[in-house]
């Protein structure tokens, strides 16, 4: 504390008279111990405490670095006004309202010049030399006339930081009133000049009913948009209400950044999913999709060009700038390969360029493929397409479409000729009249070796005849599993891995098989129930069937020969009641 008493500030020393020629005594020891012992005498209530300037008593107990001031407070003694609340800048400044005042007091009116005044026009609150004024012939101060009003006694504007910074400071809001004014009145003028039309013309009145805007403004209702007609303003928001907010998209904090000023989101909040099935990919995303690229692109080219001497705009000239482009490209790179040609002519290699890729020299490769447990690529690599182990869109006999494009009446064909036979010969459009005459589907096989020649050229007779011969080789639809037919045989015999005992068989199954056939239709001619029928023929069936599970394999005939109509009522009834049942816990005593 005494420190601070006895220590002079630097700024007292410079502006001090007495001291500017004699330098400042140094304290000697006997100085420095007195002050220790006052302040230790202050502490313990021995002495009387210090006094500032205002008289008011400083605790002696208080700290060292609190109590000491500031060197440009310019003190002698010791004082805590500088720990004391300051005066508010601001209480000084002048108000909101308050500003400079223009033009003149027009208030007084002046005949007679006064003493002071402008020597040019009489004004008083300015001298000859700062009058604005046209310089009189004879100034007011010898005429007496024209006297000139008194300008404003201007306040004393003492503005804060807001103050200097406001842009409106000093604004009259009366002067836009003037403009609000003159707009009211050209609209009541237009609106007096389309009524005195209507009055001529009153067939206006409905072509300017559907466009008239103050008829209707009421009634419109837009979400996120506000009208209101009395003062013609429509204030739209930044976002619907029904809209999903965007940093709603995706609530992980580490996403994409959500700006809350502007209400933007540029990168992709959701970037797991495909851009095309989300409905929001980022503001990013549309600056830099589609032919956006290609316009920056562009624009690029003609900075370049134009850098360069070439004259060109890409919003003035547009054809001829992407003209120059392509020439450009073309010529780029053809040098690019006359370039590259010349260097493998000088010094060879082109055989090193032909080379397979690093990942299969290295067996190895950088991309980053992810499997599952079961061997699955998870992500990476794009997934393989599953395809068949069958062969897929191999076309024969001339057909640009395979079997089965085309389904007509319940029957299975080829698209490109409307043929309902399997392995027939295309002869595209021509057989399409042909086969559209048969109403019923044919055999598969019945055609094979048909010429297109007597396709285009068959008629209804022909086709009639062929019918008939198809009927007598096509059998009934549940034993069209022909094992004894002759394409099989001749098949057997072509593979040479047939015994005559297996012909023999063959044969008589074949015979066997006729004799049903017989029966079944002299049943039939007899006049029996179709579903008794059917059963029966649905037992045949399963006899048959059973007995091809007993053979080998490789012994089985193939099943090319059946129909491909549509079962009937009866036949799915027959089958539905013929058919194995495995849950059923007789079943087994029923077979025994």
């Amino acid at each position: 504390m005494a420190n601070s008493a006895s220590r002079v500030p630097l700024s007292v020393l410079l502006h001090d008279k007495a001291s500017e020629d004699e330098e400042p005594k140094k304290k000697s020891r006997e100085d420095w111990r007195k002050a220790k012992e006052l302040e230790e005498a202050r502490k313990a209530g021995t002495a009387p405490a210090a006094v500032d300037e205002e008289g008011r008593d400083i605790n002696p107990h208080i700290p060292q670095y609190i109590s000491s001031a500031p060197w440009y407070y310019n003190t002698a003694g010791p004082t805590l006004k500088h720990q004391r609340p300051q005066d508010d800048p601001k209480a000084h400044c002048s108000g909101i309202d308050e500003w400079y005042k223009r033009g003149v007091d027009t208030s007084k009116v002046v005949t007679k010049y006064r003493k002071g005044a402008c020597e040019n026009c009489g004004a008083m609150t300015h001298k000859r030399v700062d009058c604005m004024e046209r310089p009189r012939k004879v100034g007011a101060k010898y005429s007496a006339t024209q006297i000139a009003h008194d300008e404003f006694l201007q306040p004393k504007i003492v503005s804060d930081y807001d103050g200097k910074r406001d842009r409106w400071a000093g604004y009259d809001p009366a002067n836009h009133r003037e403009i609000v004014e003159e707009y009211l009145k050209i609209e009541q003028a237009k609106r007096e000049l389309r009524a005195q039309k209507l009055k001529e013309n009153p067939d206006l009145a409905e072509e300017e009913g559907e466009s008239d805007e103050d008829k209707y403004v009421d009634e419109v209702d837009m979400p996120g948009t506000k009208v209101d007609s009395k003062q013609r303003i429509t204030v739209r928001n930044l976002r619907i209400r029904e809209d999903t907010a965007k940093y709603l998209r995706n609530l992980d904090p580490n996403s994409a950044y959500y700006d809350p000023k502007t209400r933007s989101m540029r990168d992709n909040p959701t970037p797991n999913l495909n851009p095309e099935e989300t409905e929001f990919a980022g503001e990013n995303f549309v600056r830099f999709s589609g032919d956006i690229k290609k316009h920056a692109q562009a624009q690029l080219f003609a900075w370049e060009a134009y850098g360069k001497g070439v004259d060109v705009h890409v919003l003035a000239e547009p054809t001829k700038l992407e003209l120059l482009q392509k020439e450009y490209d073309k010529k780029k790179s053809q040098f690019k390969d006359e370039v590259k040609n010349k260097v493998l002519e000088q010094y060879g290699g082109e055989e090193h360029l032909a080379v397979p890729p690093k990942a299969l020299l290295l067996a190895q490769t950088e991309n980053y493929v992810e499997y599952s447990r079961q061997g699955k690529i998870i992500k990476g690599q794009d997934k393989p397409i599953i395809r068949s182990r069958y062969e897929e869109d191999v076309y024969i006999n001339n057909h640009t479409t395979v079997w089965g494009s085309l389904w007509k009446n319940g029957c299975w064909g080829y698209k490109c000729c409307e043929s309902m036979i399997k392995n027939s010969y295309c002869v595209g459009d021509s057989g399409k009249g042909v086969i559209n005459v048969v109403e019923s589907c044919e055999p598969e096989n019945s055609f094979t070796t048909t010429d297109s020649t007597t396709r285009s050229t068959a008629t209804q007779e022909n086709v009639s005849a062929a019918k008939e011969d198809t009927e007598q080789l096509t059998t009934v639809p549940s034993l069209g599993n022909d094992s004894g037919s002759e394409s099989d045989l001749d098949e057997s015999d072509r593979r040479g891995g047939t015994s005559k005992k297996s012909k023999k068989k063959r044969k008589k199954e074949k015979k066997r098989q006729q004799r049903e056939e017989k029966k079944l239709q002299e049943k039939q001619s007899n006049g029996k129930d179709k579903l008794q029928l059917a059963m029966e023929v649905e037992e045949l069936s399963q006899k048959r069937a059973e007995e091809l599970l007993k053979q080998d394999e490789r012994k089985r005939p193939y099943n090319s020969m059946y129909d491909v109509k549509a079962p009937t009522e009866e036949e799915i009834e027959a089958y539905m009641l013929k058919r194995r049942r495995e849950e059923d816990p007789m079943l087994a005593f029923m077979e025994k």
